[in-house]
């Protein structure tokens, strides 16, 4: 079933575009646009086409440094925390309001920068981002202590409360999927706690993050507050989250990588949250509408190309459904057929590298090896871009790579199941516990199925629903601590007891 060849040119860029991609390779310290102290610059490259499109800086350690002796200097003369919180509420609203006024121009940098369809672009990252500035904003102040009477001691002779401070400053560390949306994500709560920022965007896709920071300047905040440095991971991320004035790394992205900082930042105890990988089950009853089920379950995984942790890439089906539903979901796979991220047509946009691309197919390859059978897709397409079609296989077992493993990519695995307690096993048989779905009519079997699951989020007769308003996070291998919601701003928090004798 590969008659998947949707794929045209890239259309041409708007004047804003080759203007933001045309800037100068500088990083966004103190409040203002420096040169590195080195000379190394990194391409950005269109992963529609594969080709050059601008620079930006690899940072080095000395620009590092400079970028968090500004977050420092500006976290402890307070003058981002020793703003009344009504202030800083209304900081975060004008970088919302701001990237509003921007808001088709971030959408095609997205495009060009990540590879998703613009259409996206517009629909869920940037909306997303502006959401969660908004939501967050609203946390500035809200946030405080409680008080609290001594176990131990006569209430009238001990005055007790508990504060809530800011921890300080916050280096923070964001994945190539959803560039802006992840940005925010890190920003705005520590924003609305009192931190301070260093933000590292993903070397693959770094020029929202910089056109951000341009927003930054003109809403206002005080120099130091946000800086913005750019680089390879393994160099200035390693640098960030090893210095000594880092109080906090928030970290989004692979678990291999997540692994690596936990054990970096352990060496100065720094408080850490890591929203890692996953390997997310789609669990089907046998009382679905089929048809209805098989586009849920095509658009949980191929959205995004795939590139998204709780990507819906293991489908558990009913014995009695799973011929008709696989033929469902590769039907539905040919509407997702990759295009280039600025054609309107396109849902589906290229992978975000060349060396995901190889790895996708290097997936695929191990899959087909180990006797997995592909139902559609299975292939590298177009002349130039890194563009894989959509992806269904069948026959596949338990310790094969393909179902053990993240591949981040749009590869659906899809295997059997007779019962409830058989498929919960079975969906919990992973290192991985982020998100799942469970599609049915039948609310008792979901709630008992939920409860069985071992994952930050489960969603019903839908997938990769996520708000600002709830906790997300991951069980297992799949990160530590939450974002988002009250929990997220929490965590750039820390309490302090204070007990006074009367």
């Amino acid at each position: 079933m590969n008659e998947m060849t949707r794929i045209t040119a890239q259309p041409a860029y708007s004047d804003a575009a080759n203007k933001a991609l045309a800037r100068r390779p500088q990083l966004f310290i103190n409040g203002e646009w420096v040169d590195s102290t080195g000379e190394k610059t990194l391409p950005v490259i269109d992963p529609s086409t594969g080709r050059e499109v601008g620079r930006f800086v690899d940072a080095t350690d000395a620009d590092v440094d400079r970028a968090v002796a500004a977050a420092r200097t500006a976290f402890d003369d307070g003058r981002w925390t020793g703003l009344p919180p009504l202030a800083r509420e209304r900081m975060i609203q004008k970088l919302a309001d701001l990237i509003e006024v921007h808001f088709d121009e971030f959408a095609e940098l997205e495009a060009i920068d990540n590879g998703k369809p613009k259409a996206i672009a517009a629909q869920v990252d940037i909306p997303g981002a502006i959401g969660m500035l908004r939501y967050m904003a609203g946390w500035a102040t809200k946030l405080g202590g409680e008080t609290a009477d001594l176990m131990g001691r006569p209430a009238d002779r001990f005055h007790s409360y508990v504060r809530r401070e800011p921890v300080g400053v916050a280096a923070q560390i964001v994945p190539w999927n959803f560039p802006m949306i992840m940005a925010t994500q890190k920003i705005a709560p520590a924003l609305a706690a009192g931190c301070t920022i260093v933000l590292k965007p993903a070397e693959q896709t770094s020029v929202t993050a910089l056109r951000l920071a341009d927003l930054v300047a003109e809403a206002g905040f005080p120099a130091g507050v946000i800086n913005v440095v750019t680089g390879l991971g393994e160099t200035a991320g390693d640098r960030l989250v090893r210095h000594p004035d880092v109080d906090k790394v928030a970290f989004t992205g692979s678990t291999e990588v997540g692994k690596i900082i936990n054990r970096a930042a352990t060496d100065s105890l720094k408080r850490v949250t890591l929203e890692l990988g996953g390997k997310s089950p789609v669990i089907v009853l046998p009382d679905v509408d089929v048809d209805a089920t098989a586009g849920g379950a095509a658009g949980a995984i191929f959205f995004n190309s795939g590139q998204i942790c709780v990507a819906g890439s293991r489908l558990f089906a009913h014995r009695s459904i799973f011929d008709k539903l696989v033929e469902g979901v590769a039907s539905h796979a040919q509407h997702w057929a990759p295009g280039p991220s600025l054609d309107p047509a396109s849902r589906m946009g290229p992978l975000v590298s060349d060396e995901q691309q190889r790895r996708v197919m290097d997936y695929i390859d191990q899959g087909r090896a180990a006797g997995a059978s592909v139902v559609t897709g299975g292939d590298a397409v177009g002349s130039e871009g890194y563009y894989v079609n959509p992806t269904v296989m069948v026959d596949v077992k338990p310790e094969m790579s393909v179902v053990r493993e993240e591949i981040f990519g749009p590869v659906l695995v899809a295997q059997r199941y007779d019962d409830l307690d058989e498929v919960a096993k079975a969906a919990n048989d992973t290192l991985y516990g982020l998100g799942a779905s469970i599609w049915t009519k039948d609310l008792s079997s979901m709630h008992r199925l939920a409860a069985k699951i071992k994952a930050g989020t489960v969603w019903g007769n839908c997938h990769s629903v996520i708000d600002p308003a709830l906790p997300f996070g991951g069980y297992k291998q799949s990160g530590l601590g939450r974002e988002q919601a009250r929990q997220g701003v929490e965590a750039y928090t820390e309490l302090k007891s204070v007990i006074i004798a009367l």
